[in-house]
């Protein structure tokens, strides 16, 4: 070989070297921009710097099979896979600055590249990003664990619905109890206020250990946990009879219900205003009820999310009017005995049916158009083991915002609760003092103000009852809360029976009366 032609192979090789390093900078460039965004909070610019960082790790050229790329709060792996991909762990204990807060892995199986792989691709890449600043994923409803966050993208296509699940493992050095933890996703565009939002959708959320997380999800995408403070797990022991009382009393509750629905349609009188508040906080009851039963069977990973949603605004929307209504039932009760059967209000009853459902179903569309309040919700189960004790999260479809639990489930409830007692209060000593008064009371009075009385007083106790969830009364409460609650469309429906069969026992006195009147003249 002549001096022109090793010249030129030298010119060739220090191209391509030239040309590496600047392919593998710009990757490095686009981390370091992340970061400075973060500096100047400038958060507007976050998408489309990712979505760079993300081109740019898939394009970059290096030698071997994997490429490690690193900032102060950024990590980023890049590796090439072939289609004969038998899986792959990573784990974070040989990178010393991301093992300080704890400890994350990933695995992910041979089921990754199958797809892929049809297209016959000249080569696969699977990049993976470590953030160790949750500030690119903002979330105000709850915190991130070890404010990780991990990614990974598949370079040719789309990876969903995988049959072998990704497993991601995240470990903190102190203990999770007192906090509900939930794997979620970043959802793109689930959000009005922000250019993505977290999706616990098609992730399983198991802690094996007080301190230990494991996420399996069937699709690739940005991952975390999700903390959020909480009450003391339910032990597993306890939670079966738990979901027996449930299932066994809400089914008693539904055919209650509709028993008293059809009987007091069948009646030819249909009865007063007073009847037909009955018959609305029946229908209340029937719903949430039905929504109840139905609320765990959206929240699993195949069924779509907004399923989820629907049936979480539904039972939110049930449960809201049941309370309403409880509340109407207080204020009739007000007015029969303030002012002593002498009530007319014009429309009394479409007011009261604007109120009783026309509010709730108003705040829970503000909720659903507004924000994404409603999902799957997780409960932390704790279960007694050899090793210790373990820890797995139920899922059910409720409301998963913290605040809008606080203010329109809690809240809500506290206010109807105090106020039918302040109303049974006031009631009883209006009654001691009638009684005071007169020795004999009207027969009529007597009946509608004792029966609209244990009324008020089933409606305030039991569900002043989720107040007492804490410390000693925990255990309790939620056997007391549980049984009441998903028995009261059977008290309700004794009460019907008892009231029917009270006035059909008047009925046949007066008749009685009446006929004896006759016979005299």
């Amino acid at each position: 070989m002549d001096c022109r032609g090793a010249f030129f192979l030298c010119l060739c090789f220090m191209t391509s070297q030239s040309e590496t390093m600047d392919t593998s900078q710009e990757p490095l460039r686009c981390m370091k921009k992340l970061e400075a965004i973060a500096k100047g909070r400038r958060p507007a610019l976050l998408p489309n710097v990712i979505q760079d960082l993300e081109k740019s790790l898939l394009n970059t050229s290096f030698r071997g099979n994997n490429l490690t790329l690193q900032t102060r709060s950024i990590q980023s792996l890049i590796f090439k896979l072939g289609c004969g991909f038998a899986g792959l762990s990573l784990n974070s204990t040989t990178m010393e600055e991301y093992s300080q807060a704890g400890l994350h892995a990933m695995y992910f199986p041979a089921e990754l590249t199958k797809d892929a792989c049809r297209a016959r691709p000249r080569e696969l890449r699977l990049i993976c990003i470590y953030f160790s600043t949750a500030y690119f994923f903002q979330n105000a409803n709850s915190l991130v664990l070890n404010n990780y966050v991990l990614g990974a993208q598949l370079g040719q296509g789309h990876v969903s619905n995988l049959n072998e699940p990704i497993s991601i493992s995240f470990q903190h050095n102190q203990s999770l109890e007192g906090y509900m933890v939930t794997c979620v996703f970043w959802k793109e565009g689930a959000s009005k206020h922000y250019w993505g939002a977290w999706s616990p959708e098609g992730c399983r959320t198991e802690q094996l250990s007080p301190s230990r997380v494991l996420c399996r999800c069937n699709h690739l995408s940005y991952f975390a946990v999700l903390m959020q403070l909480s009450q003391a797990p339910v032990p597993r022991e306890l939670l079966v009879p738990l979901i027996y009382i449930s299932l066994v009393g809400c089914s008693i509750s539904i055919v209650s219900s509709l028993l008293t629905i059809l009987l007091h349609f069948q009646a030819r009188k249909q009865g007063d205003s007073m009847t037909r508040i009955h018959m609305n906080l029946h229908a209340s009851v029937l719903l949430l009820n039905v929504a109840f039963l139905l609320s765990p069977l959206p929240a699993t990973p195949p069924v779509p999310g907004s399923a989820c949603t629907a049936v979480a605004a539904i039972l939110h929307f049930a449960l809201l009017s049941c309370l309403t209504w409880t509340a109407i039932e207080g204020f009739n009760l007000y007015l029969l005995l303030g002012r002593v059967y002498n009530i007319y209000i014009r429309r009394y009853l479409l007011k009261l049916c604007a109120v009783g459902w026309g509010v709730p179903a108003l705040l829970v569309l503000l909720l659903v158009v507004e924000s994404s309040a409603y999902g799957p919700c997780t409960i932390p189960v704790s279960s007694s083991q050899e090793n210790g004790t373990g820890f797995q999260n139920m899922s059910m479809c409720w409301v998963q915002n913290r605040w809008v639990h606080s203010i329109l489930v809690m809240g809500y409830g506290g206010l109807t609760s105090l106020f039918n007692l302040v109303v049974l209060v006031w009631a009883l000593r209006v009654l001691q003092r009638m009684r005071a008064r007169n020795r004999v009371l009207n027969p009529r009075a007597c009946r509608d103000s004792v029966t609209v009385l244990g009324l008020t007083v089933l409606l305030g106790t039991t569900w002043a009852l989720a107040f007492f969830s804490f410390d000693v009364f925990l255990l309790p409460q939620l056997f007391l809360f549980t049984t009441f609650n998903s028995l009261y469309g059977f008290f309700l429906f004794l009460w019907f029976c008892s009231q029917k069969r009270r006035s059909e026992a008047e009925m046949e006195t007066e008749m009685e009366r009446f006929s004896s009147s006759q016979t005299m003249l």
